[in-house]
């Protein structure tokens, strides 16, 4: 609009361009001066050390060239073998998806998961693309000012909602250095991507040692946050600040512990409880035996939220049931398998297992000092709907929010930043692998291949192919999450 007008066109851009911004549909950018001698300090600290910093890095660039062409077609190769199967993998659920989108401005990456993103999570997504992406940039940057090329500018964009960052070098500068000096600057981007996710590790995993002096560990696991629509709400169930420490019998001392004993107790069939042949004559009454759609056997009224049907077998019969307020069965009682390992003291007991609906599972939760909470359902929806941390505060006032912030902004620094080092290693058409293969075929073929116009053409052959490689992952990938 204000384009578009005769008054108000020339001052408005001359208003973007003494701020340095360029605004098109989807796309704002924003790029400064400002930040020029912090660039120009950091490219002339330490020759020597940034000299082999960058000459490490190039080493690792051309090494992530080769090894993401070998990635993506391996990556090519199960997604379509996946296609072909007719009971895909599970764990394939989860992949990511990587779209490529080009600019004006240039090529920049987009990770999109190929599960639904929780809300609540979208400003660690969009932190860590955002700081991803300026720690790529900014090795760029001082890598060229290390090989005295002119460094113009240092900026930011946002593309309709995701943010990015961009350096604006001279050109003709960058052209007239030699191929490995180039290389230094090319894989500078990747290589300081792969520095941080390296560095994001290496806290993840000291984590528990730099929170030591506030929060220990390895006590249980701290609930968080429990959903509105969560099976495991309710006045019997769980709150924030509670300290689950056995589910079943599998011992939980942490949130890892917590995810494999769901896990194991959703694989494995349903465990049972002792209980004595007196103690099973009292608490049942008799109640109707009907089969569910399933096949299960159900003998409860439907309108019970106490009682459960139980399943249990004697010497005479291996099929009987019984309806037993479930709590008072299960509250001090023995897990078990079998009538086998119930037998103590030459008391008759009798081993009753939850007869219930495929796939659904009851779990015993334990929670001290609370009463243990008794959860009927998919193990999964509980472990979707509760979230934990293992860290526990050691004072009062600390917060049980800032280890999980800090453990999932790793964990998306890890992801985002190795996601960004790995595409753009990819020999392909406008990305930092166009540069990186060009400077290297001119770095590594100039003696054996005299004519510069068959060297590019050998490039230009190896970025067609591997722009058509990373467009097939794209393509197969989108088709797979769309699909599904």
């Amino acid at each position: 609009v204000l384009q578009s007008s005769n008054s108000l066109k020339a001052s408005y851009e001359d208003w973007l361009l003494t701020y340095g911004l360029s605004i098109s549909p989807f796309h704002m950018r924003w790029q400064t001066a400002v930040f020029n001698r912090q660039f120009y300090n950091w490219g002339r600290w330490k020759p020597r050390f940034l000299y082999l910093w960058f000459s490490v890095g190039m080493v690792f660039g051309i090494v992530a060239m080769f090894g993401s062409v070998i990635l993506l077609g391996k990556t090519l190769m199960q997604t379509l073998t996946q296609m072909l199967t007719e009971a895909p993998n599970a764990q394939n659920d989860r992949m990511l998806q990587v779209v490529v989108s080009v600019f004006s401005s240039g090529l920049y990456l987009r990770v999109v998961p190929g599960v639904n993103l929780p809300v609540s999570q979208l400003t660690y997504f969009f932190s860590a693309v955002l700081i991803s992406g300026v720690i790529h940039e900014v090795g760029h940057g001082v890598a060229a000012i290390r090989e005295q090329v002119r460094f113009n500018g240092f900026g930011i964009f946002i593309f309709i909602i995701y943010p990015g960052a961009f350096v604006d070098l001279f050109t003709t500068h960058l052209q007239l250095i030699s191929p490995v000096q180039q290389l230094r600057i090319f894989c500078a981007g990747v290589w300081h991507n792969f520095v941080l996710g390296v560095a994001s590790f290496i806290v993840l995993f000291l984590l528990p040692a730099i929170l030591f002096p506030f929060y220990y560990t390895g006590v249980g696991a701290l609930v968080t946050e429990v959903a509105e629509d969560s099976p495991a709400n309710g006045p019997k169930g769980l709150f924030v600040g509670d300290l689950v420490t056995n589910l079943q019998d599998c011992p939980v001392y942490s949130v890892e512990d917590w995810n494999s004993c769901l896990e194991d107790i959703s694989e494995k069939s349903q465990v049972g409880y002792c209980i004595s042949a007196a103690t099973l004559q009292q608490l049942s009454f008799p109640a109707r035996v009907y089969r569910r759609l399933d096949g299960t056997v159900e003998c409860c009224s439907n309108n019970s939220l106490t009682d459960i049907c139980f399943s249990y077998s004697n010497n005479v019969d291996s099929h009987l049931y019984a309806c037993l307020p479930a709590r008072k069965v299960i509250e001090a009682s023995k897990v078990c398998r079998t009538n086998v390992d119930c037998q103590k003291d030459f008391v008759p007991s009798f081993c009753v297992t939850p007869s219930l609906e495929n796939q659904t599972r009851l779990i015993r939760v334990k929670h001290p000092p609370h009463i243990d909470m008794l959860y009927v359902g998919h193990p999964m929806h509980l472990q979707y709907t509760v979230s934990l941390s293992s860290f526990v505060p050691r004072q009062n006032f600390l917060s049980i929010d800032l280890p999980v912030m800090i453990e999932t902004f790793c964990k998306y620094l890890i992801s985002l930043s190795g996601a960004l080092a790995v595409i753009n290693a990819v020999p392909c058409f406008a990305l930092d692998g166009q540069w990186i293969l060009n400077s290297f075929l001119e770095a590594t073929l100039s003696s054996l291949i005299v004519e510069k116009q068959s060297r590019e053409l050998v490039g230009f052959l190896i970025l067609l192919a591997g722009s058509a490689l990373l467009a097939a992952n794209v393509a197969l990938g989108l088709w797979m999450v769309t699909a599904r």
